[in-house]
């Protein structure tokens, strides 16, 4: 058995870190960006939606969207995604990564516009056209994540690959942070412009009646980012491994990559043969694969589903870690506007200080230390942080130990990123066939998505108390939060334990990792 790899690819295994490689990552970093700013905006503006269309003026609390409204408006875009992933996964290793890529982001920039839109002014109208056209936008930002991880990791070279998939992954925290600063900025301006009295003081009018258009130039504001990266996502080639080893169209891939690598690059004379080797032509539910692929897409499935519970159940803790060290005052002594700029400026502050600094710790580190070490260490720290905010929690909830709250629940949150939420997303971009890479990404990315939903919502039932009088309107007892951090804890520390499914992918070319170098000589 000999290992054959195609010039072209080697070329671009081999080569230096120049302009193209940052303009990839720019490119399918915008993608991402818009994701993150996509999915997490929505939660700065549910407050004001319930001021604005649940309004009770006998209340002696600021109207709220009821539990099931609250859970489709912040799930249906979860159950888009889920959808789009497979979907588009499929579709990227069917049609090409470029034509696909292509529609994704159109979806985004019309659904993102169009869920800032509404039929009516009524709760039920309003509520019904976000839900619809934020599960479209959805399936639109699932399709980003198989597409992105595989065209970065085909376009990059193999000593800086994982730090160039990571850097891509790292325009999430970006989109967070600039969802944040939209938020301050359009509230501040508003709050100018529209004083307002609080909630206490007069009901009816603590929300303006301007305060409408606020969540959704906040909404709307995503497609502006995709938009201005539409011109540049065409203008990419096709990769050279798509070209060559999927539609086995190895003249054209070499072409393409003389272009972008501003080098002659010759065609070799056995390359045909290594591309037609009938037996790496198996398919995905065939013997084959499951023999040298099945423990792997199980380990890629399985961490991102677990470590996705975790980080998705987050927001459950969030509101009140806020109100415990008085970032966010009770809603009744705030007006409508101002609660947004208070829920914008703690989220922020908390990006700033745990989430975006794990991501570039991530890029720094990752072609150092390896995949492996990095979510080892994430999955064990985010266990030891989660059992030491669970087993003392009546400690923590103490108003003296506020501080120190804030810091393990920061710290958990870094080695989420520092960790398991960056390379679940990496390795299923590096590990399987090309011919199957972006559908074996979507399948893991799914899974991840699945647990998502399980986080999100599970949780949000399982942390309510236990004594049926403190639960949140609408819902029944739980477990409480500090039994669903224990759960959360076991749910880390199992992923750790499957960890060890996954390869290694540092240093090693795409080819080598997924055996398609192989040719009988």
């Amino acid at each position: 058995m000999a290992e054959q790899q195609l010039g072209v690819l080697k070329a671009l295994d081999v080569a230096k870190t120049q302009l193209y490689h940052f303009t990839a990552i720019v490119i399918a970093g915008m993608g991402f960006f818009t994701d993150a700013y996509d999915l997490f905006c929505v939660s700065l503006v549910t407050k004001l939606l319930g001021r604005l269309y649940y309004f009770n003026p006998l209340s002696e609390k600021p109207g709220s969207l009821p539990p099931h409204v609250a859970a489709a408006v912040n799930g249906v875009a979860l159950c888009g995604t889920l959808a789009g992933q497979l979907f588009f996964g499929w579709l990227g290793d069917k049609l090409g990564r470029k034509k696909v890529y292509g529609i994704t982001l159109i979806m985004m920039i019309v659904c993102s516009v169009a869920s800032g839109l509404s039929f009516g002014d009524k709760a039920k109208g309003v509520m019904t056209t976000l839900c619809f056209f934020r599960f479209w936008l959805g399936f639109g930002i699932g399709g980003d994540y198989p597409l992105s991880a595989t065209i970065m990791s085909e376009y990059a070279n193999k000593k800086t690959r994982g730090a160039f998939i990571a850097a891509v992954f790292a325009m999430q925290g970006v989109g967070i942070l600039a969802g944040g600063f939209v938020a301050l900025a359009v509230s501040s301006i508003f709050d100018r412009k529209f004083p307002a009295p609080t909630y206490a003081v007069n009901r009816a009018l603590s929300t303006p009646p301007q305060a409408d258009y606020i969540w959704r130039i906040i909404v709307m504001f995503g497609a502006l980012p995709a938009a201005l990266t539409y011109y540049w996502r065409m203008k990419m080639p096709e990769t050279a491994r798509y070209t060559a080893l999927v539609a086995k169209n190895i003249k054209q891939a070499t072409q393409d990559m003389s272009k972008v690598l501003q080098v002659e690059l010759e065609m070799e004379e056995r390359a045909e043969d290594i591309v037609q080797d009938p037996r790496l032509n198996y398919g995905l539910f065939s013997k084959e694969f499951a023999k040298r692929h099945g423990l792997p897409l199980l380990g890629c499935t399985s961490t991102w589903f677990l470590l996705d519970i975790a980080f998705y159940s987050q927001n459950l803790f969030q509101k009140d870690i806020f109100s415990a060290i008085g970032w966010i005052p009770k809603a009744a002594t705030m007006n409508g506007i101002h609660e947004v700029f208070m829920i914008a400026r703690a989220q922020t502050l908390i990006a700033l200080c745990s989430t975006v600094p794990g991501y570039w710790f991530t890029v720094a580190f990752i072609d150092i230390i390896g995949r492996f070490a990095i979510q080892l260490m994430g999955f064990f720290m985010m266990t030891v942080f989660m059992f030491a905010i669970a087993f003392p929690y009546d400690h923590w909830i103490k108003p003296d130990n506020r501080i120190g709250f804030v810091v393990m629940y920061s710290l958990t949150f870094f080695f989420a990123n520092f960790g398991p939420n960056a390379t679940t997303f990496i390795v299923p971009a590096e590990i399987f066939p090309a011919r199957l890479r972006s559908t074996c990404h979507g399948i893991s990315a799914a899974t991840g998505k699945a647990g998502a939903i399980v986080g999100a919502f599970g949780f949000l039932y399982a942390a309510q108390p236990q004594d049926k009088t403190k639960t949140d309107a609408g819902y029944p007892p739980g477990i409480g939060v500090k039994n669903s951090l224990i759960m959360l804890g076991v749910i880390n520390f199992v992923g750790m334990l499957f960890t060890f499914l996954v390869p290694e992918p540092k240093g090693k070319s795409l080819e080598e990792l997924s055996g398609e170098t192989e040719v009988e000589k």
